[in-house]
């Protein structure tokens, strides 16, 4: 092939500037109607929220207005809830990272033996039915009012779908594609680590999405069993002296922190197994 051919065939494959547009245009518009119904049904509750509290007399200890917890968000914001919200996220984000890894370890280990697989999977199955409310204050007598026994409490509310979804994505792995590993004389090794654990990653997140939004309620149940810090400590604080709008605040933070864990972990998805988008897109 010529200089000349070479370069009209590299000319031809690359998308003219008008498709290029309209591709941006239409991920534009996909973008923007997905975030416009939900912002609409936001901005409507709101306003109802608003009316609600200001022209029918409900009392602020009730229901508070949206401008009333705006105005307590603002005010106690330096020396409330910001430390307040520090602790609880280091909470969430040692909680969700241990239950990651404590998560991991316990599938790949099911996955690879049948007999730990046979064993252990009833007992996890019964850990679930055993309440996080209960254990929440044993923790706290056994490691007292510190850091630990919330970060425990995450832990135990988010490893299970972990577990779960990353032992299905590792066994629902195409029997043909590890025939063909064995032909090429792969190991079990080998076949874990080039077939089954790519295979497994967006069962993995999966998993992890739906332990991020699970994140911050372990951390609050443990605030709620003993501590002297945290968004569910100033919770029990405000609910005793009827500061409603201070409980409201606390809620809006916690929400935040689940949706912009939630979607970190949507990111670092993207990043690390693109070709789960584009089959989903399919």
């Amino acid at each position: 092939m010529t200089l000349a051919e070479t370069v009209r065939s590299s000319r031809t494959k690359v998308p003219a500037p008008g498709k290029r547009q309209s591709r941006r245009q239409q991920r534009r518009n996909a973008a923007v109607k997905r975030i416009l119904p939900p912002t609409g049904i936001l901005l409507l509750v709101g306003i109802l929220w608003q009316v609600a509290s200001d022209s029918f007399g409900v009392p602020k200890y009730i229901l508070p207005s949206l401008s009333d917890i705006w105005a307590s968000a603002s005010e106690r914001w330096s020396d409330t809830f910001s430390s307040a919200t520090w602790v609880t996220l280091q909470e969430v984000l040692i909680g969700f990272a241990f239950a990651i890894a404590v998560g991991v370890v316990i599938a790949l280990a099911l996955h690879l033996s049948a007999t730990l697989r046979t064993a252990f999977m009833p007992l996890l199955i019964g850990s679930q039915a055993v309440p996080i409310v209960v254990i929440a204050p044993v923790l706290a007598i056994i490691f007292g009012y510190t850091l630990m026994p919330k970060v425990i409490v995450v832990a135990l509310i988010c490893f299970f779908s972990i577990v779960v979804n990353t032992m299905h994505g590792l066994s629902s792995v195409d029997p043909e594609l590890i025939k063909v590993m064995r032909t090429l004389d792969a190991n079990r090794w080998a076949i874990l680590r080039r077939v089954e654990i790519p295979a497994a990653l967006p069962s993995f997140f999966t998993g992890l999405r739906i332990s991020a939004t699970y994140a911050s309620v372990g951390a609050v149940f443990g605030e709620f069993a003993g501590s002297l810090d945290g968004l569910g400590y100033v919770m029990i604080q405000a609910t005793s002296q009827l500061q409603t709008d201070m409980v409201f605040v606390a809620i809006f933070i916690l929400t935040f922190m689940s949706i912009s864990l939630f979607v970190a972990v949507s990111i670092v998805e993207r990043l690390v197994c693109p070709w789960a988008r584009k089959e989903d897109r399919r």
